[in-house]
């Protein structure tokens, strides 16, 4: 992905960050009772959160006490986030570029970036996010993944509408359960900031009606950047399948994975 790829598709889920609050996921609970044991985060641990969106992730890390800073890009997003968590004062929610912004107080005991990682500098993420925690301090990197599993022939079926409204999508697209960790632990490695990762999965189903589906792709961002007449005739055969071939819903199958690793001293 280049980086004008990077800043106009990041850029795409502030346009309707209410529907993204509607519509998007939230995470297991036990990754962040994982998160908790694993970067020693008690009450009134301080946790920078990259990418907060809407607040999906943030709300756990404020139950449990954490005192969070929380950023997103997008000023809608930011602004939802803040009336998600008004119960919360010890949350701040900022609307910045992780790569512009500037801490105004001190070091991080917790940097935790909820899928979202992906779309920050690869050039600056893990460098910044380093210099950012105290001595010890953790990088928690959450990702999520559409795996093998569900409803699996409507998403074969599916790809082929995607390949009628986008000829440029590969052909033959399957899902499978492969895992990307090998790619993920050696980012943390080649930043030479951080010592071993350790990794905890979660497997998950989440069933959807045809509108609820739909609305559930248009918080993607390839599915917003695409061309409104490619998008309807791609959503029209897709609403089809679940409702005339699939009885009316479908079930999605996605793994939630977490990487965490320590920073270490400077070699």
């Amino acid at each position: 992905m280049t980086d004008t790829d990077r800043e106009t598709l990041r850029s795409t889920f502030g346009q309707d960050a209410e529907l993204y609050d509607r519509c998007r996921p939230t995470y297991p609970p036990q990754l962040f009772t994982d998160l908790a044991a694993l970067a020693d985060l008690g009450p009134h641990a301080r946790v920078l959160e990259i990418g907060c969106g809407t607040g999906q992730a943030t709300l756990p890390l404020a139950r449990r006490g954490c005192h969070v800073v929380a950023m997103d890009l997008s000023p809608d997003m930011a602004a939802v986030a803040r009336r998600n968590l008004a119960q919360f004062p010890q949350v701040t929610v900022v609307a910045a570029a992780f790569e512009d912004w500037q801490p105004p107080d001190g070091p991080f005991d917790a940097v935790v970036c909820a899928t979202a990682f992906h779309w920050l500098d690869p050039e600056v993420r893990m460098v910044k996010a380093a210099d950012l925690l105290r001595p010890g301090g953790s990088l928690a990197v959450v990702s999520t993944h559409h795996i093998a599993g569900g409803t699996n022939a409507f998403f074969a079926d599916a790809q082929r509408c995607y390949e009628r409204a986008d000829p440029t999508t590969p052909p033959g697209m399957r899902l499978t359960t492969g895992d990307e960790t090998p790619e993920e632990a050696a980012e943390f490695d080649r930043s030479g900031r951080f010592g071993p990762v350790t990794f905890r999965r979660y497997e998950w189903q989440q069933t959807y009606t045809a509108p609820e589906y739909l609305n559930l792709l248009m918080t993607y961002s390839g599915n917003r950047a695409m061309a409104p007449q490619a998008r309807d005739g791609l959503f029209t055969c897709i609403a089809h399948l679940i409702d005339e071939v699939y009885g009316g819903a479908i079930t999605k199958q996605y793994r939630t994975r977490l990487a965490i690793a320590q920073k270490t001293p400077p070699r």
